[in-house]
């Protein structure tokens, strides 16, 4: 039972390096290695585009602060867009 026990580990343990090195080995060719690229890219894409939407928010209600601090209305930013 004992030998039977450690067969069964040796052999788990065997296809759990195997799989990883596979999995390794295919991250490290070409196109691995360009899939990872992509993906990185993707998600600093996403990350900038994020970062510019909370900017143009902040942006947007400090205008819209500093409109009500110095009592322009509506009608003057009509104006100034119309230019």
């Amino acid at each position: 039972m004992r030998r039977l026990f450690w067969i069964a580990a040796g052999a788990a343990a065997g296809v759990y390096v195997a799989r990883r090195v596979q999995r390794t080995a295919q991250s490290l060719t070409p196109t691995g290695i360009a899939g990872s690229l992509g993906a990185g890219m993707s998600e600093l894409a996403d990350a900038i585009r994020g970062f510019t939407d909370d900017v143009r928010e902040a942006m947007d209600e400090r205008e819209i602060e500093l409109r009500e601090a110095l009592g322009l209305g509506e009608d003057e930013s009509a104006d100034r867009d119309a230019r």
